[in-house]
């Protein structure tokens, strides 16, 4: 079996490891295979294969850079592969990670019900695979599913959407404000599982007050059908918004907030609004936007009062779950799992660990972001990491 021999490779690798670290040497991304404490050499070298979706998304691109310096840290040999949101092209790498022998699968999904032959060959070939952030669904053979509390960073972003109108404060509390208050709603993309739990999160939420008439959606458009956002794509969203633009807003009636789903989407419906002569800030009358994943450029705006606000979900830990998952299969054990009741994939649930998220407004910038190291304070003035 391959993860029983690799145990034995383990043993031999953690001791050399430990050896070039008494002597200083270690270093994300530059202590990969046997120069760098790895594993072993040739057939004994521990192999996992990282499949991201996109590098059009910022946190992509930081999540598979992430993982890969973690897995290297352990002296693992890594195949990082984007697919350019093109599933052929996911289904066609990942088969070759597992014709190329790799020990374990980091998978993060463009479509979470595409990939049910690979994971059939995975399993076949005795390779577990971990779900990242996205679960991959009508499969048995999905292991692990490392992710953030999806539902909760829906409930954060209806929260969020309701004090920056000002109908909650910053504890969570009714202002006692009943608008009424215009809004529009957004969601994610349909074949991401995450989409839903996102959206059934805000409007959970928000429910009460459409009840009771303090928001109200003027489109009609309150379904998750006819608000998703195909591949979380900004132009997409755009265009949408400037769809809805001219449809409903184009007689007066005052637009008030946006539930945006992800923060390349609040991008796109910021850019509608203020085509057509709103804002350009929340101060001078731009629609209250929320957003996800705390990308730099909606930092920077929010930092300059155009984004209300985003949900900061540290995938710096994210990628560190992964990385012990990816190990306790090597090893032969069992992740740490904190969930078993959640995510059912249409044929399993799947064992998961969830980590927690975190709201940003502008005051929370520097707490959160700046100082934990995820942004310097000039990286979210110029809107661009270094």
């Amino acid at each position: 079996m391959r993860l029983a021999k690799k145990m034995s490779v383990l043993a031999a690798g953690a001791a050399l490891t430990l050896g070039l670290a008494a002597c200083g040497g270690s270093g994300a991304g530059a202590g990969g295979g046997a120069e760098g404490g790895g594993a072993g050499n040739g057939d004994d070298e521990v192999k996992v294969g990282v499949a991201m979706p996109t590098q059009t998304y910022e946190r992509w691109i930081q999540d598979g850079n992430n993982v890969k310096e973690g897995l290297e840290e352990l002296g693992y040999d890594v195949d990082l592969q984007f697919a350019n949101d093109d599933i052929p092209t996911q289904t066609q790498q990942i088969d070759s990670m597992i014709t190329g022998g790799v020990d374990a699968l980091i998978i993060a999904s463009i479509d979470g019900t595409a990939l049910t032959s690979q994971l059939d060959a995975a399993a076949a070939a005795n390779i577990p695979v971990i779900a990242y952030d996205r679960l991959i669904r009508d499969s048995e053979n999905v292991d692990f599913y490392v992710t953030f509390d999806n539902y909760e960073v829906g409930v954060a972003q209806g929260n969020a959407l309701l004090r920056g109108l000002g109908v909650i404060d910053a504890d969570g509390e009714k202002t006692g404000e009943k608008g009424p208050f215009n809004i529009e709603l957004f969601a994610g993309s349909p074949d991401d599982n995450n989409a839903g739990f996102f959206f059934d999160g805000a409007m959970d939420t928000l429910k009460p007050y459409l009840d009771d008439g303090t928001l109200k959606v003027p489109s009609g458009q309150t379904k998750f059908g006819q608000v998703a956002t195909q591949r979380w794509e900004q132009e997409t969203a755009q265009k949408r918004m400037e769809n809805l633009l001219t449809s409903t807003y184009n007689g007066g009636t005052k637009l008030d907030g946006v539930l945006a789903p992800a923060d390349p989407l609040s991008r796109g419906i910021i850019t509608a609004l203020q085509g057509v002569g709103m804002g350009p800030t929340i101060e001078k009358g731009l629609p209250v936007v929320t957003g996800q994943d705390a990308e730099i450029d909606s930092i920077k705006l929010i930092n300059d009062g155009v984004q209300s606000s985003t949900i900061f979900k540290d995938t710096r830990n994210l990628a560190d779950e992964a990385v012990k998952a990816a190990q306790a299969f090597v090893e032969g054990e069992e992740p740490d799992a904190n969930d078993t009741e959640t995510y059912d994939n249409g044929v399993k649930v799947v064992p998961s660990h969830l980590l927690p998220i975190q709201t940003v407004f502008k005051e929370d910038i520097k707490p959160v972001l700046v100082d934990t190291d995820y942004y310097t304070q000039d990286e979210v003035e110029k809107g661009q990491t270094d």
